[in-house]
């Protein structure tokens, strides 16, 4: 039993609970104390059908903590691809849980029953010692007695993963029980680790040895430090550099249980309450070609449609519709762009999934205000909850008792409350759950034409834990206090393995009860399937069914916004990181759970800007919208009980507004660019330093700067009463976003560089041999993508040979497939080059009939870095035509400034920016235009 004590009012999903538990004698064992003394390899054979490496391992001492061994382990080894090596142990003789493969799908190894007698009699008669089986990048290699792995580059030698367990080390053997297992690798100290989410991670997003790393999707809030959050994604990047040429590669464990994970330093540690072992390799080697190899397994990112990288504006207490047109209505007359506007459950009749409040939000003028809305191009989401309310009036529940669609405990519904009170959780595992949800969102969408849908609470969350009822002679829930008070009539569920499993992970930071607050783990899905296995699947499962019928609607792209992820949500849905404080200290965690989702394939990602309690400081809130405005996905959010926080509240903040959100939308075309490369190849959108800048060590920890794409830095202020900024500047050249004149000029390695930051600006640099294009801005996106276009090209800063190259998609963004080819999308690549004063900008047009059909042209061309010299003499051609007096075209040159200070005779560079305007290029064909600065190499 435990017993819970409230120690904050104010976080609307949670409170933070001391538990006092009763822990099983066997739940006492030191964590570093060795469990078993492993296995044997009995058999090995490399002639399977399809390839790939089947063995037989055989436990060689049996214990019973934390249960008794599996005697009989099934191994099996293929090199997927190339870059991709899985290696798939599991009991030789019994179906285990895993991943389902209709759920995320991915080769399926060999079945047990067709190998475990067929290998023993087509196995080696003497099993080998030692060996290994090469793949093109990868070499497993392995030790017989006692059975131990290692997996190392082909190409020299490193050691990526050792299962080899010393008698000095602090964990066992290979460990395989039915709700136990563990295993180990050996690290070298020098490598960087990244990923095992999700979580806040106070030293940035490096893990940090010795913290607890514990995944098991979780309804408490991002401010709990290194616990185990919303999403769970047994995914790890390892980065070195302690040779020529720095590496990355990756490690996925393709495992839904709840585990915890101890990294050492020099060891990592898997201990995992269920399924098996289903470990993925990623050679890399570069953390660009991870993450690609990695969403080519798990799926690429899902096609966002353009106006959802626009800004986007919600609360939770927006009481009635009248707000909520005020609120638009404000952000127009503060000239703050805005894009898409939320409501949380206000909307709904008695927080009811699918319905709407006749009071606070009649249909009818609903209606009205979202033709409005829609007619200048702006969208409305609303928050869906899974908990379905347990009411007999309501149509929603009643077809999905007819249906046979909720999760069962006992051969009845699993009875939990979240908001509408007493609910019944939908199986979204079961084939007939996908079809009534696509039913319900159907039925939704002809009541209220909304644009996306946020699923929330889809851990899932329940107010109230154990096997309740709904009580008798009193209302429930009253109405009065808050409303994640659990009022039903419940009892503890601890007498099944299931809801108290020998090893306690560290669930909550507090080894709270895996069944706390959640689903009984007792309960099950559809086939039997154990809540225990499948709890953080839960909501990976809705996004997939949500994505589905959004899908089914109108044929457009689906916006989904989840906050509970597994490994491949990133597929279909959007993430924002949870419940987060209006503090200094979260304005920085963002950044790093930001960068962890693009590193996890979710590459649409943001945080709750300003705080979502309690209320934010007004330099804080200016300083988050700063940062707001460039993370991949922008809102504004904020709690019921927090004072109200648009960004029009304050001048101040309007004005830092104005700024930052005016660049994003400069910005969009260059961002839904890399939302293209996203989907294409899950490069993560926003990005750690060090993704582009991978030789230089100092940047692999950096957690206070972050690129998006390849070359544009964001580098924001982080703490009160700061005007200056210290930013980490790699070698090169880096130009400022905000006035091209301004430069900063690295040297060798990179440069600290003290940067102006007064209250209502925010530094973003672009870096040198880039090319972006951006448009002109405006307040919604659907307006801003109709302005013409500008490129800036960005040299080395007074070289007088050099290169650059950038790239443009532009498609009809609701479309659902988001590709080339349909005669209803553009892709542009940009090249620059400059060579002894002859400079030169042109591009390559891949179907450009639609950027034609738009009437989209490039009327301004700025290049950067340009080495000064006789500024006379100047002649512009474009396609092979000079460009004559009397043209609209105008060319200016203006001299570089320099921040910060340059190395010893650095400040003799004398460089220009040229700005070509006037110019009319249609952006669907190819164009060349050339001059020369009158200069002589």
């Amino acid at each position: 039993m435990f017993f819970c004590f409230s120690l904050s009012y104010l976080s609307r999903f949670f409170t933070v609970w001391i538990l006092v538990v009763e822990l099983a004698s066997t739940a006492t064992i030191n964590p570093s104390s060795k469990i078993g003394n492993g296995y044997r390899l009995i058999s090995v054979d490399d002639s399977t059908n399809g390839g790939g490496l089947i063995g037989l391992l055989q436990v060689k001492q049996k214990n019973n903590v934390y249960g008794p061994d599996i005697p009989l382990l099934q191994l099996f080894v293929k090199h997927e691809t190339e870059s991709r090596l899985r290696v798939h142990i599991t009991d030789a003789e019994k179906q285990r849980w895993e991943v389902p493969y209709n759920l995320l799908p991915r080769e399926a190894p060999p079945s047990i029953k067709q190998t475990v007698g067929g290998q023993r009699k087509n196995a080696h008669s003497k099993t080998p010692t030692s060996s290994e089986y090469a793949g093109k990048e990868l070499i497993f290699a392995y030790n017989a007695d006692p059975f131990t792995f290692s997996v190392k580059r082909k190409s020299n030698g490193q050691i990526l993963f050792d299962s080899t367990s010393d008698e000095s080390d602090p964990y066992s053997s290979l460990v395989f029980k039915d709700q136990y297992l563990e295993l180990s690798t050996k690290l070298p100290k020098d490598a960087s680790l990244y990923g095992l989410g999700e979580n806040s991670q106070a030293h940035g997003i490096k893990l940090y040895p010795n913290e607890p790393y514990t995944l098991y999707t979780t309804d408490i809030s991002a401010i709990n430090l290194n616990a185990d959050l919303y999403g769970s994604h047994p995914m790890y990047m390892d980065l070195r550099h302690s040779g020529a040429e720095p590496s990355a590669h990756a490690v996925l464990l393709m495992n839904s249980n709840g585990m915890d994970v101890f990294y050492r330093g020099n060891s990592l540690t898997y201990k995992v309450i269920g399924g098996i072992f289903d470990l993925y390799f990623f050679s890399g080697p570069s953390p660009l070609a991870v993450v690609d190899q990695y969403t080519s397994l798990i799926g690429r990112p899902a096609a966002m449609p353009y106006w959802a990288f626009g800004f986007h504006q919600c609360r939770w207490g927006y009481h009635n519709l009248s707000v909520v047109e005020d609120v638009v209505e404000n952000y127009k007359k503060a000239e703050i762009p805005l894009d898409v506007i939320w409501n949380d459950d206000d909307h709904m009749d008695g927080h009811k999934d699918f319905t709407l409040n006749p009071t606070a939000y009649p249909r009818p003028n609903l209606l009205a205000f979202l033709d409005k809305i829609h007619s200048q191009g702006m969208k409305y989401i609303v928050l869906i909850d899974p908990g379905i309310g347990v009411n007999a009036t309501y149509g929603v529940h009643q077809r999905g008792i007819a249906k046979d669609v909720f999760i069962k405990y006992q051969g009845k519904p699993y009875l939990a409350q979240v908001w509408p009170g007493a609910v019944n959780f939908p199986d979204f595992l079961s084939p007939g759950t996908a079809d009534w949800w696509a039913d319900e969102i159907r039925r939704f969408h002809q009541l209220v034409p909304v644009d996306g849908l946020w699923i929330d609470m889809n851990e899932a969350s329940n107010f109230c834990t154990g096997l309740c009822t709904i009580p008798t002679g009193r209302i429930c829930p009253n109405g009065t206090g808050p409303g994640w008070i659990c009022c039903l009539d419940c009892k503890n569920v601890t007498n099944t393995k299931w809801d108290d499993p020998p090893y306690k992970i560290n669930a909550s930071g507090i080894q709270a009860p895996i069944g706390y607050k959640t689903i009984a783990t007792s309960a099950y899905h559809y086939n039997g399937v154990l809540e225990y296995d499948a709890h953080s699947l839960y909501g990976f499962s809705q996004s997939i069914a949500t994505h589905k019928a959004l899908l089914g609607l109108e044929g457009k792209r689906p916006f989904i916004l989840t906050r509970s992820t597994f490994v491949g949500s990133g597929r279909y849905a959007a993430h924002w990181t949870g419940d987060n404080k209006g503090t200094w200290e979260d304005l920085r965690y963002s950044i790093s759970t930001i960068l962890n989702f693009g590193i996890f394939g979710v590459p649409m990602v943001g945080s709750d800007i300003c705080g979502f309690y309690p209320a934010p400081t007004e330099e804080l809130c200016n300083r988050w919208i700063e940062v707001g405005a460039f993370y991949p996905f922008s809102r504004d959010h904020a709690n019921f009980y927090s004072p109200r926080q648009e960004l029009y509240q304050w001048e101040s903040v309007a004005e830092s507004a104005r700024n930052a959100l005016g660049m994003r939308y400069k910005l969009l075309p260059y961002i839904y660019t890399l939302s293209y490369e996203a989907h294409l190849h899950g490069a993560p959108i926003a990005r750690p330093v060090f993704f582009t800048f991978t030789n230089d060590t100092e940047l692999y920890g950096l957690s206070t700067q972050f690129l998006l794409g390849r070359g544009l830095m964001v580098t924001p202020v982080l703490e009160p009463n700061k005007t200056i900024v210290d930013g980490i500047f790699p070698r090169g050249s880096w130009y400022n976003m905000f006035d091209f004149t301004k430069a900063i000029v690295s040297k060798g390695s990179s440069n600290r560089v003290a940067l102006d930051a007064p209250l209502n600006s925010i530094n973003v640099h672009l870096y040198q041999n880039t090319i972006i294009p951006m448009q002109q801005g405006g307040l919604i996106s659907k307006q801003a993508r109709t302005t013409p276009f500008a490129l800036v090209v960005a040299f080395p800063l007074g070289e007088t040979k050099g290169e650059s190259k950038g790239n443009l998609f532009l498609d009809e963004d609701e479309n659902p497939e988001m590709k080339l080819g349909n005669g209803h999308s553009t892709y542009v690549d940009f090249y620059a080059r400059i060579s002894n004063g002859s400079v030169k900008v042109w591009s390559e047009v891949d179907g450009g009939g639609f950027a034609l059909e738009k009437g989209w042209i490039v009327e301004k061309v700025s290049v950067l870095g340009l080495h000064g010299g006789n500024k006379s003499g100047f002649e512009i051609e474009i396609d092979g035509n000079k460009i004559e007096d009397g043209s609209n075209v105008e060319f200016r040159t203006i001299e570089h400034e320099f921040v910060g200070k340059l190395e010893e005779g650095g400040n003799k560079i004398k460089s220009v920016m040229v700005e070509i305007t006037g110019l009319e290029l249609p952006v669907g064909k190819n164009f060349a235009m050339s001059w020369k600065m009158g200069i002589q190499g």
